[in-house]
């Protein structure tokens, strides 16, 4: 069916008033998608703040007539990230097909990303030094996500609502359950239980051992690639290769491809990007364009760039993080990237991701000034959370590379009212591997 559009605001929703801005709809395969535009304080503790926007697109089945879909209840989705911008979908499948049963989704571009006022080089550059780009940035972490998260359900008229957070997602709903829990009703998490307390190295401590593991697992699945890996090293160190966009190919961005370890659906595809890195050449064997290609989409963070500033500081209540994977990997050598046979990375930011990386270069300033970031505000209220009624479901992913269980496991214990689901039938990116049945699980779990 050729997407078509009916008019808007969707029934139920708060008038147009400059403060929110209901687009038009459009109809695709079974679903009605809704843009909604939120004006909201750049700083929520400062009432002269600038205003930025934030943008969500409200998803329903077209199974519901539009009376009956404006009745639902409403179910946010938080992306994970950070950085990251909501799911853009066409059709509804996986947890979104399950979710649409008996919600109205709503699915924050959470500000700085997608379709909200941008945070990226370009606009950044409008701020006269590092120093004020990174105070601007200070208020694009969890904290100011639930803030707006709350004002935008005021401006639907919502009741307390259930809330869906998938890896920093889950994050930013303990952040909500700390600050505001009188406006969720559920919570349902997945891969996405945060350390409550602690630095950023007792992560990357438990996460560096894990991708070790994984590498293990997957080198054995598929021996040949052991080979191959040293082998592009190799290369890498003698011979000059450039990406499609012109920087040069190191061996410590090569393997940065490595994020295709963390999860089920995305690990076998590692294998296929190997099989045909090379090419024959008069000049000898080089990389081949297709292989560069794939890597250039894999490396760079041009569509992400506050996954990399802000990535760190997600840990940090009281302290800087000075770099900490930098410098937790000092204690894994293994993962050097002259050792003798590399090792594939996790998702670990490193001070040279602002050298090698053009998206990144201009950022790099701020990005040390966020590094040296000592006053980070509270994201967790222990007692609060201690004492938490909001019925709260969490799937643990055994062997996730990017939020260990261990820790996950710590923070479930200090949530009052909060049921774990373990499993290591699934990897981080669970929730693309078999949404529906994640869902109606979690879902389950949280119902009397």
């Amino acid at each position: 069916m050729t997407p078509a559009s009916a008019p808007g605001p969707t029934p139920g929703t708060a008038p147009d008033d400059g403060d929110h801005v209901v687009g038009r709809t459009a109809v695709m395969r079974g679903l009605r998608a809704t843009g909604h535009s939120f004006r909201v304080p750049l700083d929520h503790g400062d009432a002269a703040s600038e205003r930025i926007e934030v943008f969500a697109r409200e998803y329903s089945s077209l199974e519901h007539s539009d009376d009956d879909a404006a009745r639902l209840p409403w179910l946010l989705f938080l992306q994970g990230g950070p950085g990251g911008r909501g799911v853009r979908t066409t059709q509804l499948s996986g947890w979104m097909k399950a979710a649409a049963k008996d919600f109205r989704i709503l699915m924050l571009d959470q500000r700085g990303t997608g379709l909200s006022t941008p945070a990226d080089a370009a606009t950044l550059a409008a701020l006269p030094t590092p120093q004020a780009r990174a105070d601007y940035l200070a208020h694009f972490r969890a904290d100011a996500i639930v803030a707006d998260a709350e004002l935008i359900r005021a401006r639907l008229r919502s009741g307390p609502w259930t809330v869906f957070g998938q890896s920093y997602g889950g994050f930013c709903t303990l952040t909500y359950l700390s600050k505001a829990p009188e406006g969720v009703e559920r919570a349902l998490v997945t891969g996405g239980l945060a350390p409550l307390t602690g630095r950023p190295e007792e992560v990357y401590r438990a996460t560096f051992a894990r991708v070790e593991e994984r590498n293990r697992e997957y080198f054995s699945w598929y021996p040949e690639d052991r080979e191959r890996v040293t082998r592009i090293a190799r290369h890498l160190t003698a011979v000059e290769e450039f990406l499609p966009s012109g920087e040069r190919l190191t061996v410590r961005r090569f393997q940065m491809v490595g994020s295709f370890l963390g999860g089920n659906t995305r690990v076998h595809g590692l294998h296929y990007l190997l099989e045909d890195a090379f090419t024959t050449t008069p000049d000898g064997p080089r990389l081949s364009a297709t292989f560069l290609e794939q890597v250039q989409g894999i490396v760079s963070r041009g569509a992400q760039p506050l996954y990399a500033l802000m990535h760190e500081s997600i840990y940090c209540q009281g302290f800087a993080s000075g770099w900490s994977a930098r410098r937790v990997l000092d204690e894994y050598p293994q993962f050097r990237d002259d050792a003798a046979e590399i090792l594939f990375t996790g998702e670990m930011v490193y001070p040279w991701y602002f050298e090698e990386d053009p998206a990144l270069r201009p950022l790099r300033d701020v990005a040390d000034v966020l590094a040296a970031k000592d006053d980070w505000g509270r994201l967790y209220d222990g007692d609060v959370l201690a004492t938490n009624t909001v019925p709260v479901a969490a799937a643990v992913y055994r062997h996730d590379i990017y939020v260990d269980r261990d820790l996950s496991l710590a923070t479930a214990a200090a949530v009052r009212r909060l049921e774990v689901w373990e499993t290591d039938e699934f990897h981080h990116d669970g929730i693309a591997d078999d949404g529906e049945a994640i869902f109606e699980r979690l879902l389950g779990m949280t119902r009397p």
